[in-house]
């Protein structure tokens, strides 16, 4: 009996250690911390610098540019692990490389990307106060190391994201990036602020599974496992801030939270610092419920046309600037969502959903009514589903939805494309409500320009087309076993749909979003340029306030646009920049310039072969740098969109966009192309118009250009696709490249209409 005694306590004592570890392991005790690195301190040699200030300014008086200002390079739009969807990311399971901390993204940007500046944007919403303060820190070591402040080789701006996702278009709002430009105590607020939101409801609301965290630290056997479960544990751990307390009441150690865009803007008002405010992914379907778009935003309430100046038409998520008439979903007569059909450029998903379970039906032995009924009943429940209408067609796989829900004819478009949040439907909006046009929001007036959104700590990432899996965010399992533990087991295809609750839609996480077909809509991104007095950061952030910006795809095009006759008095006009509003009553007359991107040679310049070492110059720049030659690449053309505000509330947008309004060849030329024209009908129309320019490089290969490579019939329908997966089935090294034309996209030039 001793001996049994003995022998149960032993066992008791096992289970007790074992559910311990297990615990422990869930909680993420053996987890390390997710730091914010250590920034290398070497600058980019001086000379270095003036020669890209140099080769620059060459090309602009080869334009007949007489006074240049500088252009810069810049990204916006950065994220590091301390972001919860770069850490997982980062994991093993989906090929992560590991941690990417703000430190890597400072490196990243001075000696891979060769920057002239960058932001840093995590979430807010994962954000911690040590994650901010370490971010803080970071960033300020980062421009400590740039040398004279007044002629810095990089300057890096301090920010956060803020990531609303709703539901509905009524309650959706969207992502933006808010960027500061001081960076001293007492200039920055004491913690970022985030949005309040059904991804943010989902994150705060169900909290971290210790049990399934343990299994993962387990079944993945590698310490990041045990550093994600103690990340997330830290993240839930921040208690929210209380409601309607002043911000700078507010205690350090809490997140702040707000549920619109107005609230955003209030508070930043109550810091009273310089921010800008920058939506972005405006047409990304990953998460814009279908149906939205941006006239809730052009209120009093949702808009400061103060803050709110940029708007990104670009990044690794694609191409948000061109509006399409088509829409996702339709409305009926009593304003009930419905399916809309096909047309010659546009497949619904609803529609597709319905083709779907008809195929299947027939193919069952059933009769053509009965499959017809299916067929209506499988493109409703899709449009009551929203953004998991993909979950009421059991076991439909990537390969059944073919091109159903994307633009066909959009440059490197963003993944289910929602027109409605397009720069263009943007530019054609106006309110008409009392007292809009005092405030300033009766029309939006943004500036374009682009960023990467990258989620490795990787700033600029568009300076050569390589590395697929490292430069953009394409990412999946990395082989059939983790495919299965994430993704769950395969649904059984049904001849029949299946309804879906839009707010508790359960299931697995990876499942609710279409994470798998996404994949082949990743670039590499975009950069933001600016025409600026300097280098430092004021003049910098001078030029970002005035507008005079402009996007490119990734490639560093050089490019100016301007209005020659501001005046209508040859002797006495003065050209206004991108970005500039004017009233005139005569015909307006208008040039664009622009030279194409230096050529690259291979591998990375000795500047930055000698600041890293070899093992943090390979992690980092994947061997491969900014390194131009002498050489430029040729534009193409030059296209110009012109845009006519609504003059009544009922206005059709799809009547207001000309895109393109001119088409411009240019002739094969190193040194760039110049275009003049001017409007005949500016005058005759006697209404507002907005113009901005495209200026289109000679086609070049560029990573995933070809989306879900369509197999096209001779009526232009998809019929078959060959998509580029993120995880093993396509392989680790195939970066899916297809010729396409690199662009730049000028901000425009607002001329509104001046009667007398």
């Amino acid at each position: 009996m001793k001996l049994a005694r003995i022998v149960v306590t032993f066992v008791l004592l096992l289970a007790f250690a074992a559910g311990l570890g297990f615990y422990a392991l869930g909680r993420g005790w053996f987890g390390n911390p997710e730091g914010a690195g250590e920034v290398t301190a070497v600058a980019v040699p001086l000379a270095v610098v003036q020669s890209r200030e140099i080769a620059n300014i060459a090309a602009a008086r080869g334009r007949g540019v007489s006074n240049p200002k500088q252009i810069l390079f810049g990204d916006l739009h950065v994220h590091t692990t301390y972001s919860f969807d770069a850490f997982l990311i980062s994991l093993p399971m989906l090929g992560g490389e590991g941690t990417h901390p703000p430190a890597d993204a400072c490196d990243f940007a001075r000696y891979c990307s060769a920057l002239d500046f960058w932001s840093i944007n995590d979430h807010a919403e994962a954000l911690t106060p040590a994650d901010w303060q370490a971010t803080v820190d970071t960033i300020r070591k980062c421009n400590a190391v740039a040398g004279d402040p007044a002629n810095p080789d990089i300057v890096a701006y301090l920010g956060w994201e803020w990531t609303q996702v709703g539901m509905t278009p009524e309650d959706h709002y969207g992502h933006k990036n808010v960027v500061l430009r001081d960076l001293e105590d007492g200039k920055i607020p004491t913690r970022p602020i985030a949005a309040r939101g059904f991804a943010s409801r989902a994150m705060r609301d169900n909290g971290p599974d210790t049990g399934q965290l343990a299994w993962l630290s387990l079944g993945g056997r590698d310490q990041r496992y045990q550093d994600f479960a103690r990340y997330a544990h830290e993240r839930f751990a921040v208690a929210d801030c209380p409601d309607g307390v002043p911000v700078q009441d507010l205690p350090a150690s809490c997140r702040e939270y707000t549920e619109t865009p107005g609230q955003l803007f209030a508070k930043l008002n109550e810091w009273g610092h310089e921010s800008i405010v920058i939506p972005h992914g405006t047409t990304w379907g990953f998460y814009t419920p279908a149906g939205s778009t941006w006239d809730k935003q052009l209120t009093q309430a949702e808009h400061d046309p103060k803050r709110q100046t940029l708007v990104e038409v670009f990044s690794g998520h694609g191409n948000s600037e061109e509006y399409r008439p088509f829409r996702a979903v339709d409305s009926d007569a009593d304003g009930a969502a419905t399916c809309p059909e096909p047309t010659n450029d546009y497949l619904p998903s609803c529609w597709k959903a319905g083709e779907i379970i008809r195929a299947r039906c027939l193919a069952s032995g059933n009769a053509e009514d009965a499959c017809e009924q299916r067929a209506v009943e499988a493109r409703q429940n899709y449009v009551a589903a929203s953004n998991q209408g993909h979950l009421t067609v059991p076991g439909a796989t990537v390969y059944d939805w073919l091109d159903s829900g994307q633009c066909r004819d959009c440059f490197l478009p963003a993944f289910n494309y929602r027109p409605g949040g397009s720069a263009q439907y943007m530019m054609a909006l106006r309110n008409f409500e009392p007292g809009a046009a005092e405030a300033g929001v009766d029309r939006f007036r943004f500036g374009f320009m682009a960023s990467s959104d990258n989620h490795k700590a990787r700033p600029g990432t568009g300076y050569k087309e390589y590395a697929r899996r490292q430069m953009t965010e394409a990412t999946g399992a990395i082989d059939a076993t983790w495919r299965k533990r994430l993704i769950g087991e395969e649904e059984k295809p049904s001849d029949r749909s299946q309804r879906v609750d839009r707010d508790n839609p359960g299931g697995n996480a990876l499942r609710l979003v279409e994470t798998e077909r996404q994949a082949s809509f990743f670039m590499t991104g975009g950069l933001i340029a600016v025409h600026s007095a300097g280098r430092d950061r004021n003049a910098i952030w001078d030029a970002m306030q005035r507008r005079e910006v402009y996007g490119t795809s990734g490639d560093r095009i050089l490019l100016w646009f301007e209005l020659l006759n501001a005046t209508g008095t040859p002797a006495e006009s003065t050209a206004l920049p991108m970005g500039s509003e004017v009233e005139i009553g005569h015909t307006p007359q208008f040039q664009v310039r622009a030279v194409g991107a230096l050529e690259q040679d291979p591998g990375c310049p000795e500047h930055a072969v000698s600041a890293l070492a070899p093992d943090r110059l390979e992690k980092l720049c994947r061997g491969e740098c900014y390194n131009p030659t002498e050489r430029r690449k040729m534009i193409d053309r030059i296209e110009v969109i012109r845009i006519r505000p609504q003059s009544r509330p009922d206005e059709p947008i799809d009547e207001l966009v000309q895109d393109p309004w001119r088409v411009f060849p240019c002739r094969p030329d190193t040194a760039g192309c110049t275009v003049s024209f001017y409007d005949p009908e500016f005058v005759g129309q006697g209404r507002d118009v907005v113009y901005y320019a495209r200026a289109i490089q000679q086609p070049s290969y560029t990573v995933n250009a070809g989306n879900l490579r369509c197999k096209y019939d001779k009526h232009g329908n998809c019929e078959k696709i060959d998509p580029c997966h993120g995880d093993y089935r396509t392989g680790m090294n195939d970066d899916c490249a297809r010729l396409s034309e690199e662009r730049a996209w000028s901000s425009p030039i607002f001329v509104d209409f001046a009667s007398n």
